[in-house]
């Protein structure tokens, strides 16, 4: 089962999601092409930085240098904030003079209060997966992640839809695939996480309490690469879901057009 929130005529409409036919709750239809897509989630989206296990190694050297002189021992966090939410099939605008970079992501939807949970019962806390892109600037630091590279409006799309967690099993093992205009850009698999979505989420709710309805960001694999206005960035995860981006210039987002 997958749900979704769309908008036609000004209205945000909860749907779940058949094909290419959505279904309101009150048994009416719509057509995919005819609504605006807004991102499926509400709560706080935390992204865990170098949780992929390729990404993690290429930095090894570099963590062994001053001031840190050893690589982290916990996860790494951050907040994309509420304006930098953003649709499916909706523009990214490239920030003027800046490199854009994508990074396609598991995301892991929270569907009941976590707090001191066990891996063991981790699983349970989860209501289901959406797809993420999490744009950025170039990051000069894995230790402390910068707002200004991670926090402009609209860098991270959602969605299209939350595909519950019972429909997609174990979320160890599923393949991550991002194009660019069609083209094999960069991939990874959740089975190369640092830390599975288990131990994520009992080791973040360890120290903070997750709600219904926040997002991990669970890992970028490595690999990063730059686009450029006028590219279609497309993240696929097998059995989640296909998210779409249109990268435009920073000028050329119109006002409102981000969610």
């Amino acid at each position: 089962m997958r749900h979704a929130l769309v908008e036609i005529n000004g209205e945000t409409v909860a749907v779940t999601v058949d094909g290419d036919r959505l279904r309101r709750a009150d048994g009416g239809t719509l057509a995919a092409e005819s609504v605006r897509w807004l991102p499926p989630v509400s709560g706080t989206v935390f992204g865990i930085a170098l949780n992929d296990r390729a990404l993690l190694e290429s930095h090894l050297e570099t963590f062994k240098q001053p001031p840190y002189e050893k690589p982290p021992t916990k996860p790494v966090l951050f907040i994309k904030t509420p304006n930098t939410r953003n649709g499916h099939h909706r523009p990214v605008a490239r920030p003027a003079g800046e490199r854009l970079q994508p990074g396609p992501s598991l995301g892991v939807v929270i569907g009941k209060t976590a707090s001191r949970v066990s891996e063991a019962d981790a699983l349970a806390h989860v209501a289901g997966y959406t797809v993420v892109n999490e744009f950025s600037l170039p990051e000069d630091s894995y230790y402390r992640p910068a707002v200004k590279a991670k926090c402009r409006d609209g860098f991270c799309p959602l969605g299209p839809w939350v595909t519950r967690a019972d429909a997609v099993g174990d979320p160890s093992g599923l393949a991550v695939r991002l194009t660019v205009n069609g083209e094999l850009k960069q991939e990874g698999d959740t089975a190369n996480f640092v830390r599975p979505v288990a131990r994520l989420i009992a080791e973040l709710s360890e120290f903070m309490t997750l709600n219904e309805g926040d997002v991990l960001i669970a890992g970028v694999p490595a690999g990063r690469v730059d686009v450029q206005p006028g590219d279609e960035v497309t993240v696929e995860i097998d059995r989640v879901g296909t998210l779409v981006s249109l990268v435009t210039e920073e000028n050329a987002a119109q006002e409102g057009e981000r969610s």
